[in-house]
């Protein structure tokens, strides 16, 4: 959870936060009022629901709370939910079709969004233009000698809605035997929620390649880097290869991606050198858009 002042620059107080302590925040917040204005708070998960909402409830002329990620019930208690549109998959006519009559009161959230709630496509995240110039220049001499067209592939892990193994592994070893022709360079890192039954069938078949560099697992991690040299991504569906085998909610995220030419199955007869162009998403910088017009109706600022 990240606390700010939204009338000043000044963090002064909130390094001595070292853990959120929601009494705490709560009375700063009121000290701090006619001096500094509202706080600003803007927490991310279900572990910090909780915390978030009694600031909300101790302060409530004091703060502005700004909920990442959907609370499942009673919206109210936040100021602003900031949650991806696919969370209401189940609100859609065929995730009703899928849905036993007796088990639609338990699926969340049960109601449309309404004006305090900003849905997103995708993720949020920092990699906007100018975190990207810093990552060129940081990983230059690394990446830029680099044959193009450099392809990256990252492999995460399986979660309970998108499910594969040494199967997919395979199938992706193949697909990418069949495209290293038109590849200068091949770049493979691995995520901790990998499975070493996958992450070893990638490492035999590829190790020893000439084209081929796989991450280690070591620090420094390259994925900004890549994301600023890359030519070309090969991502696993759980975060698109194998989409297909992916369910409820996360398809219907696959679906509302392709159709936005974002993404493209994996096939295994692509030109690397070939490129498509999308408008770029920008969720993180709208959301903090519609953040700032709600802070304005009512009549705070935040001060940059």
């Amino acid at each position: 959870m990240m606390p700010h002042l939204a009338e000043t620059g000044d963090s002064a107080g909130l390094a001595d936060i070292l853990e959120a302590d929601a009494k705490q925040i709560a009375k700063m917040a009121r000290e701090t009022f006619e001096k500094d204005g509202p706080l600003l708070v803007v927490a991310s998960g279900q572990d910090t629901i909780s915390v978030t909402s009694s600031i909300k409830q101790l302060a409530q002329e004091n703060v502005f709370v700004v909920q990442i990620q959907h609370p499942r019930s009673r919206l109210n208690r936040f100021d602003l939910v900031i949650t991806p549109r696919h969370d209401y998959y189940s609100l859609t006519p065929h995730a009703r079709e899928q849905i036993p009559w007796f088990l639609r009161r338990w699926i969340t959230p049960r109601e449309p969004p309404d004006r305090h709630v900003v849905l997103t496509v995708g993720a949020l995240h920092q990699a906007d233009s100018a975190a990207l110039r810093s990552a060129a220049s940081a990983w230059h001499d690394e990446l830029a000698p680099l044959p193009k067209p450099l392809l990256v592939v990252n492999i995460g892990g399986p979660t309970r809605h998108c499910r594969y193994g040494a199967d997919l592994a395979k199938q992706l070893t193949a697909l990418l035997q069949n495209v290293l022709w038109s590849c200068g360079s091949l770049r493979i890192s691995f995520s901790r929620r990998t499975s070493q039954k996958v992450s070893k069938i990638l490492v035999r078949e590829f190790s020893n390649h000439p084209k081929v560099y796989i991450w280690d697992g070591e620090d420094p991690n390259p994925h900004m880097g890549h994301l600023a040299w890359a030519d070309a991504f090969v991502i696993t569906a759980d975060s698109v290869i194998g989409a297909e085998r992916c369910t409820w909610k996360f398809a219907d995220f696959h679906k509302r991606l392709q159709e936005r030419g974002v993404v493209r199955p994996f096939t295994g007869i692509e030109d690397i050198s070939e490129s498509w162009g999308y408008p770029p998403l920008n969720d993180a910088a709208e959301a903090a858009s519609r953040v700032h017009e709600a802070l304005a109706e009512r009549g705070w600022q935040l001060r940059s």
